[in-house]
């Protein structure tokens, strides 16, 4: 693809980047996780500030990468991606969208105060914890009660 006239407008570059998805979890786009934390120009090159949700987070290449992939694909040629990571990410970030988009795929979202409120599968507030390791580090397996479905909890972090 060609190089663009004129530079796209930031909000333009925030939609482009709401469709990439999370290689771990791809219901949720990397914008609704909260780890895309800035987009700015700097002249004519695109900065984009990402916060990984911590420092060891097996996918951030696959992000950064998925990342330069679609912006580079819809002509942005000068690119320099910013890794920040302080503050640190919390779940406080993700946007309410994703912690819908969460509990539709089966994964309980985030809360405040202690594991999952409901299964994201049933509904029954009835469940317990297995182990507080699951399918990846930010997440822990739990189990319902009523249905008897084994889930994925996003950890508050």
């Amino acid at each position: 693809m060609s190089p663009m006239p004129t530079q796209p407008s930031i909000s333009q570059v925030w939609e482009w980047l709401h469709a990439v998805p999370d290689p771990e979890i791809p219901v949720i786009s990397l914008v609704d996780l909260g780890i895309i934390r800035d987009v700015s120009w700097d002249n004519d090159t695109l900065v984009v500030t990402v916060t990984p949700t911590y420092s060891g987070c097996p996918a951030t290449a696959i992000i950064n990468m998925d990342i330069e992939t679609t912006l580079h694909d819809r002509g942005i040629t000068d690119l320099r991606l910013r890794t920040q990571i302080s503050p640190a990410w919390t779940t406080d970030w993700l946007s309410q969208e994703g912690r819908a988009k969460l509990e539709t795929y089966g994964i309980a979202p985030p809360q405040t105060v202690g594991g999952p409120e409901k299964c994201p599968n049933c509904g029954s507030k009835r469940v317990t914890k297995v182990s507080q390791f699951g399918s990846t580090p930010c997440k822990a397996h739990w189990r319902c009660q009523h249905c008897l479905e084994p889930f994925d909890y996003f950890k508050c972090i």
